[in-house]
Parts: structure tokens; sequence; C-alpha cells
């Protein structure tokens, strides 16, 4: 990809549409080598723009799922312990022990960050990072640095080509700024109304022009009323294919359970007269 625009060209032909902010910065990301931190409100797009990437550049995608509590066995790597064991008592039958045996990498299980270092060139989708603690913060921002890791049993393992690293974050927390520091960031926004009723449109061919038109604008309107979980595109989507379902013309209160989960929204949204 020579510019962002081409960039951009080839994330619409994945199914991504991107505005001019989002494929500068990816642009970057991939021109740099560095890794790219998004943030933003869930909905906004984050996951399939990491999605998108792996497709328009032909590469695999390679996902970890952050949690609280996640540290480096369920990230990295981990030994398989029952089929070491078998080997040793294979080699014991034998009179044959030999301890070194046991650390050699077909006993290695390989983790997603570590899968992104030996399958490079690929996309890393380090998603929700927020939701992961302080120790795996620092853990992540050493293999980023490195692009290797140093394994005690069994030596460095180097990355012949960095992966592309996207990582996502819906601020639930702050990420430590050493963190930030090492990536290029961008915040996404909600998509505005064009740009909505033109993904509804590429993602549902069979959807109506003026239904698409309505979708986007309740939708957008609920985002202003404070809601509980403001509904992202996927939420809009569901939404549209709701309606198409039941062959409606317009959105209806009947539907909202396709776009909005918490009771409390539900009442909010009926109450604004947004929905008839």
């Amino acid at each position: 990809m020579e510019s962002p625009e081409e960039l951009a060209s080839g994330l619409d032909r994945a199914g991504y549409l991107p505005d001019g902010g989002i494929a500068t910065a990816a642009f970057l990301a991939v021109r740099m080598g560095r890794p790219l931190f998004l943030e933003g409100e869930p909905g906004t797009g984050k996951t399939s723009l990491a999605l998108a990437l792996a497709k328009t550049m032909d590469v695999p995608l390679i996902r970890l799922q952050c949690h609280e509590g996640i540290d480096a066995t369920q990230a990295l790597y981990d030994w398989d312990y029952p089929r070491q064991l078998m080997h040793l008592r294979v080699l014991e039958t034998r009179g044959e022990v030999d301890e070194a045996s046991l650390y050699t990498r077909r006993f290695l299980l390989a983790r997603p960050l570590l899968q992104a270092l030996e399958n490079a060139p690929c996309v890393l989708l380090v998603d929700e990072i927020d939701r992961a603690d302080d120790e795996f913060e620092a853990f992540l921002l050493e293999v980023l640095s490195e692009n290797a890791v140093s394994i005690p049993e069994f030596g460095e393992i180097r990355a012949s080509t960095p992966p592309l690293t996207v990582l996502t974050s819906n601020r639930t927390r702050e990420v430590h700024d050493a963190l930030k520091r090492r990536c290029l960031y961008h915040w996404l926004e909600h998509p505005d109304l064009d740009r909505e009723v033109a993904i509804l449109r590429r993602t549902l061919p069979g959807l109506d022009e003026r239904l698409a038109q309505q979708v986007a604008e309740a939708v957008r309107k609920m985002r202003g009323l404070d809601l509980l979980k403001p509904p992202g595109v996927a939420e809009s989507l569901d939404w549209a294919r709701a309606l198409q379902a039941l062959g409606r013309t317009e959105p209806d209160v009947a539907t909202l359970g396709a776009v909005l989960k918490y009771r409390e929204d539900a009442d909010r949204v009926i109450g604004s007269t947004i929905v008839g």
C-alpha cells in the first residue's frame, strides 16, 4: 500500500468503510512498523478494522482476547505437561532419561503472542487491553518492544518480520502511558450519519435505502440519550436485519430488543419518541 487512500480502497473492498483519519493511522502503522492503539466506545469498529487489515494485506489474523487476570501463560506459551510426562516415561523404560529433551519445540504450546512472532507477517489483535492488569501491560510492552521472547528452558524466539499489532481499548480504565507511547494512537468515534447508512447498505445489500436512513438516524439520536449501553454499528446492523426479516418499512418499538440491551435504555428511548 503506497498511500492512505490506497489502503482505504483495500479496506473498502474488505467490507470496512474507513474515514480519512482511520485510513491514515492504519497506513502509518503499516509503513512505520508501529503498533496501532485504537480507543473508543464499544461498537465503533475497532476490532473490525483489525479483521479488515488482515484481509486487505492477505495475512493471518491472530487474536488475543484480554480479560481480568490474564497472564503470560495464557498469552504467550505453556508446556504440554501430559506429553512431556508420556515422553519421560518412554525414556525411563529405555533407560535414556534426558531432561533437556523435555523442553524442545514440539512440547511448547504457542499461545497468541508466540503464534504471532512465529507466523509473521500477520496481524496481531490484542483486544480490550483495558481489561487486563498493569502487570500484563508491562509484559506486553516488553514483547512489543523486542518482537521477541526468551523462554528459560528453550531460548529466544524472535520474529523475522514484526507482526502488525492492533490494540483496542473501550477505555474502561486508563492504559499506562508507556504502552501508548510505543504505539500510534487513534480515537474512533461512531460513524457519521452518511457513513453509517453506507455501512448498513454495504453489509445488507437488500436493505431499502429509506429504511437504512431511518435506522441510522434513530440510532444516532439514541447515542445522545446517555444510555447505559449506547448502540454501536453492530446493533444498527442487527436492528436493520430484524426489520428486514419482518418486512417492516420503518423502525418500531417491537424490534428494540435488537438494538438495546437494557430495559432502562428501552424505556428511555420509548419515552423520547425516537421510535414510534
